[in-house]
């Protein structure tokens, strides 16, 4: 693989978005997709619901493996507006952990106080300040109030492996419920306590999540993706959802997957003080927070 054949990494954290992300947890861009984009994934949402005969129209609705569902959809996967953010922190072996679609109505199931992770292990057990897992949100509903099936989160708790309400729906002084147009996307850390609101309207509310992490994770949706899928992805976006054929390509990648992405900063597939005696595929890349490290 040659470098005049690899893409630069798309952009990610600035300083000042990485300090606000470790501080509270999460990141929230209002009106960072335009209408048309809003209903180009809200068609794509509904032409999956179409096709399950799962689907019951008004009630709660979730597909798992999102991406794999349809061509829209897939171009979540290495989409540049969002995919810097994970790039800075899972650098060359990112990975797609899992994706959804969400679909809450009237009576929504509400979901108690809880992290992303194994929750009787955390993830922050092995990794206090970083997060293994990192969930981009696209928000497809304008959500004007609370009461509308919003997604409800404590700021700074990703810095807890404990909460007082875990396992509930109460509501907790200083939370936030996300009350946010259609066209905003988040960025969350795997670690911060959030919940589901009701839905006391009739509102449907629509997103996506896109989840990645290292690829020595284990996926949250799959085996394995489907190799006829795979064959209409790009390379990038091939390489990020890690199909892989035995449990050492996690750690190891073929030399053909390497780079991902040229650096950024310099258009280069090395950090200037490489150590370029070791072959490219297994060559350390410092990630965004080891460079910020004095």
């Amino acid at each position: 693989m040659t470098e005049n054949s690899c893409r630069v990494a798309p952009p990610g954290f600035t300083v000042e978005q990485w300090t606000e992300f470790m501080a509270n947890g999460m990141l929230v861009f209002e009106n960072a997709l335009s209408r048309d984009e809003v209903d180009r994934y809200v068609e794509a949402i509904d032409r999956v619901c179409a096709s399950d005969p799962k689907f019951v129209s008004g009630q709660d609705y979730r597909l798992a493996h999102a991406v794999a569902a349809d061509p829209v959809l897939s171009e979540l996967i290495d989409h540049p507006r969002h995919l810097g953010f994970a790039y800075d922190l899972y650098g060359e072996l990112l990975k797609v952990q899992r994706s959804d679609c969400f679909i809450r109505g009237r009576k929504t199931d509400r979901s108690t106080w809880h992290p992303d992770s194994p929750r009787a292990t955390p993830y922050a057990v092995f990794s206090p300040e970083l997060p293994l897992r990192l969930c981009i949100g696209y928000w497809l509903t304008d959500l004007p109030h609370p009461g509308m099936a919003n997604f409800i989160y404590m700021p700074g708790s990703h810095r807890t492996q404990e909460f007082e309400h875990y396992y509930t729906h109460e509501t907790v002084p200083g939370e936030v419920p996300l009350c946010v147009p259609a066209g905003t996307i988040t960025v969350m850390h795997c670690g911060t306590w959030h919940r589901v609101d009701v839905n006391e309207t009739d509102v449907l509310r629509k997103n996506i999540f896109v989840s990645y992490c290292p690829s020595w994770l284990w996926e949250g949706d799959r085996r394995q993706s489907d190799p006829q899928w795979l064959e209409t992805l790009n390379r990038e976006q091939r390489i990020i959802m890690r199909s892989f054929s035995t449990a050492h390509d996690r750690t190891n990648p073929e030399a053909d997957d390497v780079p991902l992405f040229l650096s950024r900063e310099t258009g280069t597939d090395s950090d200037a003080d490489a150590n370029f005696r070791v072959p490219l595929r297994i060559r350390k890349r410092k990630t965004m927070p080891e460079k910020l490290l004095p």
